[in-house]
């Protein structure tokens, strides 16, 4: 093909214009995080202010090993609960039954749940680290 002087390859100026949105782009973030640096100053100010403020107001009581013995024992009690219906549930289902399997499946989700939770507490507790 033949090229006169009037023709200019439409990739070229294509090319061109998205390297200039590019650049456009790039620089406006950066224009607006200058722009931002003033207001991140204030928040941080007022963030630091509740801070201080708060740790004035807080007080800090370590737990005593009475109130981790009572914590256990209020979440042993519906464990073992949980435990119990899980169990009658599930035997009557497989010995009278029963059509209860959502409700068999529904407790044990909480008993596992409640298991976890439990053991979790203990070991963080009263595992000597």
């Amino acid at each position: 093909m033949a090229r006169t002087n009037g023709d200019v390859y439409p990739s070229v100026i294509a090319s061109w214009l998205i390297t200039a949105l590019l650049l456009l782009f790039c620089t406006i973030p950066i224009s607006r995080a200058a722009d931002d640096t003033d207001e991140k100053g204030d928040s941080v100010k007022v963030m630091e202010a509740f801070e201080q403020q708060a740790s004035q107001n807080k007080i800090d009581r370590p737990i005593t090993i009475q109130q981790k013995h009572l914590t256990m024992f209020l979440l042993g009690v519906p464990l073992l609960v949980l435990l119990l219906i899980t169990g009658g549930l599930g035997i009557a289902m497989g010995i009278y039954g029963k059509q209860v399997f959502v409700l068999h499946m529904i407790s044990a989700g909480l008993t596992i749940t409640l298991a976890f939770a439990h053991a979790i507490v203990g070991v963080v507790w009263f595992y000597p680290f």
